[in-house]
């Protein structure tokens, strides 16, 4: 089994095609950590914002889609999306696996994600993951990779392929497979970060 992860795309329909053609035309499913149509008022708007073609293609994909509603996601959005954008968790079981997804809005402490700190993040997340039993635990909104093994958790962030938070400002998405977790550079398609399953 194959599963694509992406969050924080933020409108930008390009980089969401390009993350679908590399990487996820062999999914099995693709897991959304939120923020999908809106740009977000600190955003910046790049040359490829189109939210209501990016609803478009996640309204015809054949690959079935779940996604975890983020602090830039409307009920309007959820009018032209035809999946449920669920909060504050979405759940799902595969590759005997308990995932669970969600934004990460309530881990930062702050409202602005450039300042948010992994290291003051990581208990409330860990603590979380564990309380909900996931296997793997999956959040967005800091636009930053994460990709650790806390207790009998992996936490993942797949990072943001339109708005990379990064300090080399890749963009990135992570996939899942049944023996194995990789985070790619959008572009490069270069395994920036993998661990074991």
């Amino acid at each position: 089994m194959k599963i694509g992860v992406i969050s924080d795309t933020h409108g930008h329909e390009m980089r969401f095609a390009k993350a679908c053609e590399k990487f996820f035309s062999d999914a099995d499913l693709i897991l959304h950590a939120g923020d999908v149509l809106y740009h977000g008022p600190r955003n910046p708007m790049l040359e490829d914002y189109n939210p209501a073609k990016l609803a478009q293609r996640i309204n015809e994909s054949k690959i079935p889609i779940v996604i975890a509603r983020g602090n830039c996601d409307s009920d309007v959005d959820q009018n032209v999306i035809n999946v449920p954008i669920q909060a504050p968790f979405a759940y799902v079981y595969a590759m005997n696996k308990r995932i669970v997804l969600t934004h990460g809005t309530q881990f930062t402490y702050c409202n602005n994600p450039e300042h948010a700190d992994w290291s003051k993040m990581i208990g409330e997340i860990s603590k979380q993951a564990n309380n909900l039993q996931a296997d793997i635990f999956i959040t967005g909104h800091i636009h930053n990779n994460i990709l650790e093994r806390q207790g009998n958790s992996i936490l993942l962030n797949p990072g943001s392929p339109a708005l990379p938070n990064r300090s080399d400002k890749r963009p990135t998405l992570a996939v899942i497979t049944d023996n194995k977790i990789e985070i790619f550079d959008l572009n490069t398609s270069e395994v920036l970060m993998s661990m074991n399953i």
